[in-house]
């Protein structure tokens, strides 16, 4: 174990805390305080996500966490019947708190011509999977006729399947990369600090190239079935699981590509009890679970302790990558900013000119009983400019941290949200839309849509 003085730990807590809201670099300063938030959807039950079907319809379409995807018309109005419904397939969730149930969903770049939908969603534990363990982890690919608005289930074909030992760290973003490979997040397997039933023992899941677990995944769905691997994946050629696009993640919930900048994928990845993070991933890139939790070592065995030392790199002898954006989680002794990160989009749109190229993300909670999301707003830092400044450095510094600002709300009389953040979106416009509800779990019908306006 690690000792440390409890001056030395509240001294570089207070450090790490005043670099993760420092204001924004001159280049960035008049990124708005402050949007307006417009509901578009309402009467949801627990909405995780926005996804466009990119086929120039104008058509949104709305996951809901319990099973069913629903659809927002281009005038605005939303869809009795659901697009999709899986609820008889889902696993019966928890209404008070749960991670599984419909978590992703992706349109074929061609879609407008083949129809073809994927979702990735829980089901109950598969026959032949180990005793004790939670559930399994399904990812399918349905077929839709031309600008229908709903799916028949009986083309339903299972691609894969990812058994968990516990029900929380799922992941479950699904999305189309620049590259037209499909990309997939999965979570640690759950319990926590990577540890337990079903988790590799010392090394952890998230660290064993052996597992899809703890990962993001990349595969091509074009070439053969259920899916080929595209030749260039990090892992081509070795004993490790070929899938692996990148690795050592705890629970990376969401995740987006930015839409002008091709290959720029930002996944917020859910912290423990210290630090939350959001990470720019690359290719084969290994994002530090359970070693680290943010930029800070961490010790399994004393999850409550950011230790002074530990390891730079991995068991595999990749470097140990870490996030461009940091914040202390509500948990952390020096106080925090939420309770989990829920990632976010690069803004494109035109509404709102001076946000354009900001990272607009989000966290739940600033607790897990009144619902108090928080908005904030980054601006992202070119690789080749550590101190923010706008100009290239001679020696850049890789870890160096994005700076950000919350985003308040102005049409609020504190400026706060007021629900719980569960997810995002993004339109063919590059227009952001945030997913919320006043519900912790999967129950109700608190659920919104709320887009952000000048």
């Amino acid at each position: 174990m690690y000792q440390r003085s409890n001056c030395a730990i509240a001294s570089s807590l207070m450090i790490a805390i005043a670099t993760a809201l420092s204001s924004l670099p001159s280049t960035a300063q008049q990124a708005p305080a402050s949007v307006s938030v417009r509901t578009v959807a309402s009467g949801l039950t627990s909405p995780i996500g926005v996804v466009s079907s990119h086929d120039k319809t104008g058509r949104l379409f709305i996951i809901d966490q319990i099973g069913v995807v629903r659809l927002l018309a281009s005038d605005g109005s939303l869809k009795a019947t659901p697009f999709l419904d899986l609820t008889g397939k889902v696993i019966r969730l928890r209404g008070g708190y749960d991670e599984r149930g419909l978590l992703g969903l992706a349109f074929h770049p061609k879609f407008a011509s083949n129809g073809r939908v994927f979702a990735f969603y829980s089901i109950p534990l598969r026959a032949g999977a180990p005793a004790g363990w939670d559930s399994t982890m399904r990812l399918s690919e349905f077929k839709a006729v031309k600008n229908a608005d709903t799916i028949d289930l009986s083309t339903e074909k299972v691609l894969l399947e990812v058994d968990k030992p516990q029900f929380n760290h799922n992941g479950g973003t699904i999305a189309f990369g620049h590259d037209r490979n499909l990309y997939i997040s999965i979570g640690d397997g759950g319990n926590k600090n990577d540890i337990g039933l079903g988790h590799t023992p010392a090394l952890g899941n998230s660290q064993d190239l052996t597992k899809l677990l703890g990962k993001i995944l990349r595969v091509d769905v074009d070439h053969a079935f259920p899916y080929s691997i595209p030749p260039n994946n990090p892992f081509v050629g070795t004993k490790n699981r070929q899938e692996i696009y990148a690795y050592g993640f705890r629970n990376p919930f969401r995740f987006s590509f930015d839409m002008e900048e091709e290959g720029k994928l930002l996944a917020g990845d859910s912290g423990q009890n210290l630090w939350e993070e959001i990470d720019d991933v690359k290719i084969g890139g290994n994002y530090g679970w359970h070693l680290k939790e943010g930029t800070h070592f961490f010790d399994p065995n004393n999850e409550k302790v950011s230790p002074a030392t530990g390891a730079s790199v991995g068991a595999n002898g990749d470097r140990l990558i870490d996030p461009v954006i940091e914040y202390p989680n509500a948990s952390n002794p020096i106080g925090g900013l939420g309770v989990v990160n829920i990632g976010g989009n690069i803004y494109r749109g035109e509404r709102i000119a001076k946000l354009k190229g900001l990272y607009v993300f989000g966290d739940f909670s600033r607790g897990f009983v009144k619902p108090d999301g928080t908005l904030f707003v980054a601006k992202p830092r070119d690789e080749d400019d550590s101190d923010g400044d706008g100009h290239d450095d001679d020696k850049p510094k890789r870890s160096a941290l994005w700076s950000f600002h919350e985003l308040s709300i102005s049409s609020s009389t504190d400026g706060r949200l007021h629900h719980f953040i569960k997810g995002f979106g993004q339109d063919d416009g590059g227009e952001i839309y945030v997913t919320v509800s006043d519900r912790l779990g999967p129950a109700g019908s608190t659920g919104l849509v709320l887009k952000l306006t000048p």
